[in-house]
């Protein structure tokens, strides 16, 4: 892979700077709509220190909201316009996945936006060092995984009739994520310019992708493991 020139600015790019806001916007909404949705959910936590730990966790997600939001404003962009794009898709992703129980939305939190997590942490590959800081650091695991997993293994244990429920429950939400993740970046010609490598920086070639896809699912699997949800 070639380095790019590190003396340009690719933003005067106008295409990198396009998909640069597509990004920023999708991941702002998804930000935004965690916040909303674990703030939600910690009105269905059985215990004050479930319910502690999950509004501490929408705090975490809104104040990442302000750091991408604050990054977009830096780059002349109004927020809500870079968000839009994303509104549809996403609230219909959520509207298909929405809990019904407190462990439902646990697994959620931790499968479900784990596998968003993984796909832009991939998709940081292939963006400025600036971009790529702020979306590692806004992307990094917050400390509720160990709460999320000692949860589920927790009610699991107590009543082992759960587990098939929720390893159904987390296969339904894989399959319905990776297929939003592919309809948005197909929607969104930026985004797929910047991953096949048509902008400031290079990209990744067919069977690459094939690679990311399969790491996220490889991911995915990991986590369900964790929580003791494997088949």
């Amino acid at each position: 892979m070639t380095e790019p020139d590190s003396s340009a600015d690719p933003f005067d790019e106008p295409a990198y700077r396009e998909a640069i806001i597509d990004l920023l916007g999708g991941l702002a909404y998804g930000e935004l709509t965690a916040f909303s949705r674990l703030a939600g959910d910690a009105e269905l936590a059985p215990t004050l220190e479930g319910k502690a730990a999950l509004a501490r966790i929408a705090v975490t997600e809104f104040r990442h909201y302000e750091r991408i939001e604050a990054r977009l404003r830096e780059l002349g962009v109004d927020a809500r316009s870079a968000m839009e794009p994303f509104v549809a898709p996403f609230d219909a992703f959520h509207n298909r996945t929405a809990p019904k129980t407190w462990l439902e939305g646990l697994v959620k939190a931790y499968v479900g936006d784990g596998i968003a997590s993984d796909f832009y942490k991939e998709i940081s590959a292939f963006v400025d060092p600036g971009t790529r800081e702020l979306m590692l650091s806004v992307l990094d695991d917050m400390g509720h995984d160990d709460f999320v997993v000692e949860a589920v293994l927790a009610a699991t244990k107590s009543d082992p009739s759960v587990s098939g429920r929720l390893a159904l429950w987390g296969r339904r939400l894989v399959g319905e994520a990776l297929s939003q993740a592919q309809q948005v970046a197909a929607e969104r010609d930026a985004l797929v310019t910047l991953l096949v490598g048509g902008g400031a920086f290079p990209g990744a070639d067919l069977a690459e992708l094939a690679r990311m896809f399969a790491r996220i699912t490889d991911e995915h699997s990991s986590r369900m493991q964790r929580l003791g949800l494997t088949p």
